[in-house]
């Protein structure tokens, strides 16, 4: 059974940082792309980030360039999303989801397997 479990979100003050994780269990890592996507309230489900083995690691997003790094830890079959500078029109539940293949995807509905979320709030 796929399992995506994460963790580390919280209440920060702008220009601070969270790292949050993503520990997947009950597939093989590298025949699997993992995401990450963050949805606010009223928004849809925007991808962040995505790593596969054939892509290597994706950002989507412009205003997430240069602040977020996605990273992976295969011998834990966990995934992090360290994020900088960090600004109110960031906070958003985060998820990571992960698909068959190793081709990243962008789209939310692309994804089979969800995590349950973790939320990220940042103060003004």
């Amino acid at each position: 059974e796929v399992q995506l479990v994460e963790s580390g979100g919280g209440l920060v003050q702008a220009g601070e940082s969270l790292t949050l994780s993503c520990a997947a269990s009950g597939f093989t890592f590298d025949d699997y792309a993992i995401g990450w996507f963050r949805q606010a309230p009223g928004t849809e489900r925007e991808g962040v980030s995505c790593i596969s083995s054939s892509d290597g690691i994706t950002y989507y997003g412009d205003s997430e360039k240069g602040r977020f790094t996605m990273s992976s830890d295969n011998a834990k079959n966990t995934v992090y999303l360290q994020m900088n500078s960090l600004k109110p029109e960031d906070t958003a539940v985060y998820y990571c989801a992960a698909e068959w293949g190793r081709t990243c995807y962008e789209y939310a509905h692309e994804y089979d397997y969800w995590g349950q979320g973790t939320q990220v709030t940042v103060s003004s």
